[in-house]
């Protein structure tokens, strides 16, 4: 299995921690202060004890067996990163947050100016405009050509008769029936073109939306609440389509990849307790959950060491994070620190003392 490494500064904030000793070098660079002064043989003796002590729980911890039903592997903290990037191209006119920054969601990251879909949305606008003003003159044309079907059918009514006695000859009754034809004709051309600068204006209005979207989309906001961990581009920078300006990481989703074999993997279940522990901070003991085991096997990756190195196939586990933790201690949360999580391969097995909940 994986071995567990802490650095010498690792070692010194136990070795402080278990004594409540802070050993500060006076102005001239000599001895401790006044303290170490009065007792220099006793605090130095209770240095050296507490550095025995933190260094035998270290070792227990990176080389000791551990109790049947636990296993442990290394592993190193994670987070869900979320990329902002740019929808359409343009130049960066401000970029409104700094690496290390605590963003929330919806909150503005960076705006793109783009002068060239501002001028379209005038264009489009002058379209929708233009586009009403041709409705307008197809309605006045309609009832123009309304008025004229109407006496051009009444004029061809009240010839029939007269056709008819002989007070009218065909010929001029022919007329009027062409006329009123004609009429007819004109009011379903006008109707048409009524029809055809409604359709004109909302494809106008279409696409006043369209770049309306686009616009709003060249102002670049937080998916979700989380860290600015990369800032890629700055202001007056140009910017294609699809280009990352910042990455986010979603402190909400925290965890730690570790790697067992299928015997010991294949007795956790989704949703059991597990702990870590960091190596900055091997005295707290961070609670988890198993939130993910791969159905895939896959041999063990080069950076994760374990008792048979790359000898047998190994199945990727996710730990969790308890939500709670990070709400309250997300400030401290930073991905890439390395450490040791441990599960249980059987619910009934108690976890030891030395892996119970410890939180500062």
């Amino acid at each position: 299995m994986p071995s567990f490494r802490l650095s010498a500064a690792a070692l010194m904030t136990i070795a402080i921690s278990a004594v409540g000793i802070l050993v500060v070098p006076d102005s001239n660079g000599g001895a401790p202060g006044s303290a170490a002064h009065a007792e220099p043989a006793g605090a130095a003796s209770k240095l050296k004890d507490a550095r025995s002590k933190a260094q035998a729980l270290i070792d227990r911890l990176r080389h000791g067996a551990m109790p049947e039903g636990i296993e442990k592997s290394n592993g190193r903290i994670e987070a869900t990163q979320i990329d902002v990037a740019a929808k359409y191209p343009g130049r960066l006119a401000e970029v409104t947050v700094q690496e290390g920054d605590e963003v929330t969601a919806g909150q503005v990251i960076a705006r793109i100016s783009s002068p060239e879909y501002e001028a379209q949305l005038r264009g489009a606008r002058s379209q929708v405009l233009k586009a009403k003003q041709a409705l307008a003159e197809a309605e006045a044309l309609i009832a123009q050509r309304k008025s004229d079907q109407v006496f051009t059918q009444s004029d061809v009514e009240r010839g029939r008769p007269l056709v008819e006695k002989g007070y009218l000859t065909r010929q001029v009754f022919d007329q009027r029936v062409a006329k009123a034809d004609a009429a007819e004709a004109g009011l379903r051309a006008a109707e048409a073109q009524r029809d055809a600068a409604q359709s004109a204006i909302k494809t106008a209005e279409s696409e006043v939306e369209r770049i309306d979207a686009i616009l709003v989309d060249l102002t670049l906001v937080a998916p979700r609440s989380g860290r600015v961990q990369y800032l890629i581009h700055r202001a007056g920078e140009v910017i294609n389509a699809g280009t990352r300006v910042v990455t986010v990481l979603d402190l909400s989703d925290v965890y730690m990849t570790i790697y067992l074999p299928a015997a010991q993997s294949g007795q956790l279940t989704l949703g059991d307790e597990a702990r870590m522990i960091l190596d900055p901070f091997p005295q707290y003991v961070v609670p988890a959950t198993v939130r993910f085991v791969a159905t895939d096997a896959q041999f063990t990756p080069k950076t994760v060491e374990t008792a048979e190195e790359r000898a047998k196939l190994m199945f990727r586990i996710k730990l969790q994070v308890d939500p709670k933790v990070l709400g309250q201690y997300h400030k401290q949360v930073k991905t890439g620190v390395r450490g040791t999580g441990f599960v249980r391969t059987s619910s009934a097995v108690p976890w030891s003392n030395d892996l119970t909940v410890k939180l500062p």
